[in-house]
This record gives structure tokens, C-alpha cells and sequence, in this order.
């Protein structure tokens, strides 16, 4: 399965600079000097070769080789770059897609399923679609979420008292 690890959003400067937004949690792996990135622009597909990077106001601007000035650059805008998973066996991270769909378990009890994962500032809150047809919105904490169980399908939620009625 390919993860999108960024998106190019705009032009920088007139040497062809681009401005992407990165959602992986290892951009010096992902967009290090010299890797080559496979986007997706609609239908079409495109290969670049990272040539310099820099951060500048939350995003990363990046350089490539294949692309000399902003004219190349501006064709970019829009394109999303996707990635194998990383295998990491000291990551104790969890990817979206392995969450949704597993069944939660709240006292014993299965009381509903993770359709979605929402990513904020600084956590993520998982989104619940609970057994009655309510929805919940769990933040992803240690405290609320102690136990995540991929092989067995389930995570054990320990929610404060009436975040669940809400």
C-alpha cells in the first residue's frame, strides 16, 4: 500500500523551487538529497530527483533536478508524492490504515469501530462510529487508548466519563 508523503502547493522563487507540504513523520528520510520521488498529478506520473531542500514556514522547499526554472516548477503544483510504508521495527507508530476498521473494546465490550483517523496540531483523535450509529471522537493518547491489538482487530479505549455520551 503507498502512503501520500507530500504534496508540491506552490512555486518558490524564480530557480524552481516548489513549496510541498509534508505529511510523513520521517521527511530527512523521505525527502533527502538525492531520492527519487514518484508523484501522481491526475493521470499523470512523474519521476524527480531531489537536488536540495529547506524548510521554510512549516513546509519543505525542494529543488529538483530534473526541473530549471519556475516555468517546470509552476507545472508541478498540485502533484502528490506517495511511498512504500517504512519498516521500522523500533517504531511503535501505527499508520491510519491499520486503525480503521478495527473493532473498539471499552470495558470488556465491543462498542463500536474506528472509521477514520483525524490529525491535529499536536495528536491525533480517532474517529468512532459507535455501536447505537453515533459517532465519537477519541483522542489517541496512551491514557485513552492503552492497548491496540492489530492481529486480534481491536483497540481498548479507557475514555473519561461521558466523553462517550456526547
Amino acid at each position: 500500500m503507498e502512503l501520500m508523503i507530500g504534496k508540491v502547493i506552490k512555486t518558490h522563487g524564480v530557480r524552481g523551487e516548489v513549496a510541498v507540504e509534508v505529511t510523513t513523520d520521517n521527511p530527512d528520510v523521505r525527502f533527502a538529497v538525492g531520492e527519487v520521488l514518484y508523484g501522481r498529478q491526475g493521470t499523470r506520473e512523474k519521476e524527480l530527483t531531489i537536488a536540495s531542500t529547506r524548510p521554510h514556514k512549516g513546509r519543505l522547499l525542494i529543488t529538483f533536478e530534473e526541473i530549471p526554472d519556475r516555468t517546470a516548477a509552476e507545472s508541478l503544483r498540485g502533484l502528490q508524492f506517495f511511498a512504500e510504508p517504512l519498516d521500522d521495527d523500533e517504531d511503535e507508530g501505527f499508520y491510519d490504515h491499520e486503525l480503521e476498521g478495527l473493532a473498539v473494546i471499552h470495558e470488556g465490550q465491543r462498542i463500536g469501530e474506528i472509521t477514520g483517523v483525524t490529525h491535529t496540531v499536536n495528536r491525533a483523535i480517532l474517529e468512532v462510529r459507535l455501536s447505537g450509529g453515533k459517532e465519537a471522537m477519541i483522542p489517541f493518547v496512551d491514557e485513552m487508548v492503552p492497548d491496540i491489538d492489530l492481529e486480534a482487530g481491536h483497540v481498548v479505549v479507557t475514555p473519561p466519563e461521558g466523553l462517550l455520551d456526547l
